[in-house]
């Protein structure tokens, strides 16, 4: 069964599960296998996406996490750069779907985190999917 790795870069651990789990729910509908490993922040999701996607074992990737506005401006780096980088990666042909909630709160979060509301997680493994269609269309 093909598989789609889901890339999570784990900082709140309830935000995560509930994405992870739209996230696994979209890819079991659509007959995939899903795999997740985990990452120290969401700067790193794309170098990992990438090792992984040179071992030919993935057929798409789901990034996942969650970045919170703080008092500083590590917001805007992190959420920037991470956005960058799997744009970069999705350019050069990779399916991927971003799930990095980038929100001013944790309620926001929360509302985009629930498979029961905004589902961002399933939206992202959909997104990785309908790329991944565009790609063996193309092939």
């Amino acid at each position: 069964m093909a598989k789609i790795l889901i890339v999570e870069a784990r900082f709140y651990d309830h935000l995560n599960d509930m994405l992870i789990a739209g996230a696994k729910a979209a890819i079991k509908a659509a007959g995939y296998q899903a795999e997740v490993i985990t990452v120290p922040g969401a700067l790193e999701i794309p170098g990992a996406i990438s090792l992984a996607e040179a071992s030919g074992d993935y057929e798409g990737f789901v990034a996942i996490g969650v970045v919170i506005r703080g008092e500083t401006y590590h917001f805007e780096i992190v959420a920037g750069e991470s956005a960058r980088g799997i744009m970069a990666l999705t350019m050069d042909g990779i399916p991927i779907g971003n799930g990095i909630l980038t929100v001013e709160n944790e309620q926001q979060a929360l509302v985009r985190a629930d498979p029961a509301q905004k589902d961002k997680g399933g939206e992202a493994a959909k997104a990785a999917l309908a790329l991944l269609a565009l790609k063996e269309k193309f092939a």
